[in-house]
């Protein structure tokens, strides 16, 4: 068998990876091991209004914008996503997504199904989309009770809000149930893979097969 060094490079196109999940059912632990094990990837950085605070870096945890000029990238179709969460916005910038692609570099996204929706509506064929569910609503209930950070109360609002979410699976191209973290992760890279080796993923394939085609076994 061929050693992966020795095998041709072929050029292909970035994909965007989104991740979506209710509260507790481990998307974003999911995410971090994803950039930490993978190189190819690369966490989008968020536009945000909200103001930065004392330990946030501009550009490497989000991307600080007055509302004024967020109004003028939202205008100006610079947003390829957008959402208002407690009086701030948030957004995903148009530049940096479709330069990833080109280049080959791969973008992870950590939104929920709202922006999803709006990201495949504007980059519908560069998009992985995958949602994780919990075993049972037991479970994720456990789980939120775990992290010992809310009352009841936000709780129950957030398993509430989790029944919300889950109505918008069947919008996703992959459902992973995250009855064990590493074999969740596991199916997730599993899914990376066979996307990467998409045929319409990989434009490199026309130049690589075409000399194929030419090249003489002698």
């Amino acid at each position: 068998m061929a050693k992966a060094s020795s095998l041709p490079l072929i050029r292909r196109r970035g994909l965007m990876l989104v991740l979506s999940s209710p509260s507790g059912a481990g998307k974003s632990t999911i995410a971090r091991n994803l950039i930490e094990s993978d190189p190819q990837f690369e966490l989008s950085v968020s536009v945000t209004t909200r103001p930065r605070r004392g330990s946030e870096i501009e550009g490497v945890h989000y991307h600080f914008r007055s509302k004024r000029e967020f109004d003028l990238l939202r205008d100006n179709d610079e947003l390829l996503e957008w959402a208002e969460v407690h009086g701030n916005f948030y957004a995903t910038l148009r530049k940096p997504a479709e330069t990833a692609m080109a280049e080959g570099r791969d973008m992870l996204f950590d939104i929920d199904w709202q922006g999803a929706a709006q990201l495949k509506e504007k980059m519908r064929g560069d998009i992985v989309s995958i949602f994780i569910l919990p075993p049972s609503m037991r479970e994720l209930k456990e789980r939120l009770r775990r992290r010992a950070e809310d009352h009841e109360e936000v709780i129950a609002a957030r398993l509430e809000n989790a029944r919300a979410e889950i109505e918008h699976w069947r919008d996703y191209d992959y459902i992973v149930i995250n009855t064990d973290l590493d074999a969740a992760f596991s199916e997730v890279k599993a899914i990376v893979a066979a996307e990467r080796l998409r045929r319409d993923r990989r434009p490199g394939l026309f130049d690589f097969v075409a000399g194929l085609l030419e090249e003489k076994a002698e």
